[in-house]
């Protein structure tokens, strides 16, 4: 077990390395909507075999889980349903005339917000103008998430017969307090009877998304949770750790810090979860997730084939990742692009047809560099320097070493079977940006 002092010294506000540069450090000064839209026609082109993944962000929901960090829009008014999905299809006809063909879809995901606060008739709409631009390649991967208090038959049915079949429903506790503080409430009957009625369709992955350190989180509480959900035999598990920025999430406000595990006792409840999952027979997955042997995550792992992007760990992998919908990110591989976080925003520009990229980053060589190595680490514990490890980057390293979280040579870093708990650490020593340029304000939530 890591020890406290371990916690203490690590416990440090990182990034969750979704992407390399973070989003606070690109350079949006040099950025234009041309120059991206030309990197998308490059990626394209070069990897067209491949096929592209596509990220689709509806962002409504009906009420604030006040945990919750995502770009979201609280509303019990279902009439914005249709105008949002068709602003969503004229962007992506806007991708589909650049690309100047019809892509092979390798991946796609419905993430929000909820994406079963839209009906099951407006998904269907929503994927069936997408695939008016797009062909669905032989192995793709099709998932949305899911919020089990309103996932009916009709959504799996419909998602299943469009090519759906993975599904990921957020848990995140179900301890009765600490639903009440959060403000998201589902049993483990629901839970059950959406697991249950999903298989029987043919979903044949199923994710739970658990939290450790909300308020009101006691590691009794985790205990009876985690072992709920593992008589469920979800096939993956996100595990993750509380973000709490609430000068960037003011729902968050709606507990205050007393409310929440800190230092020791939060990471208590890691390591219990852990304990349990490991214990049911699941495999530590990169960071913060776990899988069945059995389930694609884990085989891709095992296969050094782990990839992951602005939606997580994926078994696939692509150089073209395009993001529809507000706040959605995109990435070219040798570029980033964001649209507008807003919902007024967003539907703005595509009204008046104008492309809705707010802010991005055109990748240098050396971004390119540091990013391969990142991804090295997040998705395979360990990366080969073919000229030798940087002076710069061993002397940040040499913490992490003498604490026995990595093993080096003069070409290599590898995590050691300690350093797992801790890769946003290790990430951050290779992480070149960060160091030329330290924020003055929190950026990023506590790593543990």
């Amino acid at each position: 077990m890591e020890s406290a002092e371990l916690l203490k010294k690590y416990n440090v506000a990182a990034p969750r390395y979704t992407s390399y540069p973070t989003v606070p450090y690109w350079d949006v000064e040099n950025f234009t909507t041309n120059g991206w839209l030309a990197n998308v026609a490059n990626t394209y082109v070069s990897h067209k075999d491949e096929g592209i993944s596509l990220y689709i962000h509806l962002p409504f929901c009906e009420n604030l889980c006040t945990y919750c960090g995502c770009n979201t829009r609280i509303t019990k008014n279902h009439s914005v349903e249709v105008p949002y999905i068709l602003a969503v299809l004229a962007e992506w006809k806007m991708y589909a005339d650049v690309l100047r063909e019809k892509p092979k879809l390798k991946e796609l995901h419905l993430g929000g917000g909820t994406p079963t606060f839209f009906s099951a008739e407006n998904l269907e709409m929503l994927i069936n103008g997408i695939l008016q631009h797009a062909t669905l390649a032989p192995n793709a991967e099709l998932s949305f998430e899911a919020h089990p208090a309103n996932t009916t038959q009709a959504h799996l049915t419909s998602l299943y017969q469009l090519g759906f079949k993975r599904l990921s429903l957020g848990i995140q506790d179900f301890d009765p307090k600490v639903q009440f503080l959060i403000n998201r409430f589902q049993s483990p009957a629901q839970v059950a009877d959406i697991t249950t009625a999903a298989r029987g369709i043919g979903y044949t992955s199923i994710n739970f998304d658990l939290i450790y350190g909300l308020p009101g989180q006691t590691i009794l509480g985790l205990k009876h949770t985690i072992n709920d959900v593992i008589a469920m035999r979800p096939d993956r598990i996100a595990f993750y750790s509380y973000a709490h920025v609430p000068w960037l999430k003011p729902g968050q406000r709606h507990y205050t810090e007393k409310d929440i595990p800190a230092g020791d006792e939060k990471f208590a409840l890691y390591q219990l979860g852990r304990q349990l999952l490991t214990g049911a027979g699941y495999e530590d997955v990169g960071m913060d997730h776990f899988a069945m042997k059995s389930d694609l995550l884990f085989q891709s792992m095992a296969a050094n084939q782990l990839h992951r992007n602005f939606m997580g760990y994926t078994s696939q992998h692509t150089h073209l990742l395009i993001g529809l919908g507000v706040s959605s990110i995109s990435d070219s591989w040798t570029a980033f692009a964001q649209n507008p976080k807003t919902v007024e925003a967003y539907l703005e520009k595509i009204a008046q047809k104008l492309w809705p990229v707010e802010k991005g980053h055109f990748l240098t060589d050396e971004d390119l560099d540091v990013r391969k190595h990142i991804l090295n680490i997040m998705c395979k514990a360990n990366t080969t320097y073919k000229e030798g490890i940087p002076d710069e980057v061993y002397g940040r390293l040499l913490p992490l070493l003498q604490d026995k979280l990595i093993w080096v040579n003069e070409k290599e870093i590898r995590i050691t079977a300690k350093g797992k708990s801790f890769l946003r650490n290790i990430c951050m020593a290779l992480d070149e940006k960060l160091w030329l340029k330290q924020p003055k304000t929190q950026l990023f939530s506590s790593s543990i």
